[in-house]
């Protein structure tokens, strides 16, 4: 296995085994896609992902559901997010498309 790609993915297993329930106020993810920025905020109440440009502009929310995502993490080619997703009291890994499309568990 490519050790590029295990590294992301084994921090953000970390991270969720050693967290607690709530996500902090903000995190971040750097470099991903075209040197987009991947972050999660509780700003609109609820835990999301988004992704802005290196100078803080084209924030978009690409999560946008009513559980709580958090801890996102790049792929290595920048084609893809992993996040935690807790829906249910129990974070499980999700990966996405740099996009947001293709959301899955």
């Amino acid at each position: 296995m490519n050790l590029q790609l295990l590294v992301p993915f084994a921090t953000l297993l970390l991270l969720l085994l050693t967290s607690v329930t709530s996500p902090p106020a903000g995190q971040a993810a750097f470099p991903g896609a075209k040197g987009k920025i991947a972050f999660a905020t509780v700003r609109d109440g609820n835990a999301e992902i988004y992704v802005m440009n290196p100078d803080g502009s084209g924030q978009t929310n690409l999560t946008n559901n009513p559980a709580e995502d958090s801890t996102p993490a790049w792929s290595a080619d920048g084609a893809k997010i992993a996040f935690a997703r807790d829906r249910t009291g129990n974070s499980h890994i999700y990966a996405m498309n740099a996009d947001g499309s293709e959301q899955r568990h």
